[in-house]
């Protein structure tokens, strides 16, 4: 199994940032799909969260209104669009597949993302 993030980096507030997280070695379309992250010195957080067929999502409220998370089955990719990025916005951002009901659960090793003038 394996999850690799992608496009993180350094950004302005107020700008955008879209993250992607590549999937293999499970069965992609089986497994609702979120993003986490862990600020420095912080405990890791929920971000937002998208079903396995990609017709529901869920929002943290701290990003509700300025992120969109996304799923593209036929590709095993799994996004995260980010706008209007505050400084508070900086972490390091992981990709979480998981089927709850069965246990499964799986991480990548996440990519930084930080909001700076």
């Amino acid at each position: 199994v394996q999850l690799v993030e992608s496009g993180g980096g350094l950004v302005q507030p107020g700008g955008s940032l879209r993250l992607s997280c590549a999937a293999s070695g499970f069965t992609f379309r089986m497994y609702a799909m979120a993003w986490h992250r862990q600020a420095p010195g912080k405990e890791r957080e929920y971000v937002a969260g998208i079903t396995s067929a990609g017709d529901r999502t869920n929002y943290a409220d701290s990003v509700q209104g300025r992120f969109t998370i996304s799923r593209t089955n036929a590709n095993n990719t799994v996004f995260l669009q980010m706008n209007s990025l505050k400084p508070e916005d900086t972490a390091v951002y992981y990709c979480n597949a998981n089927r709850l009901p069965y246990a499964l659960n799986y991480w990548g090793k996440g990519t930084l993302v930080t909001v700076s003038s």
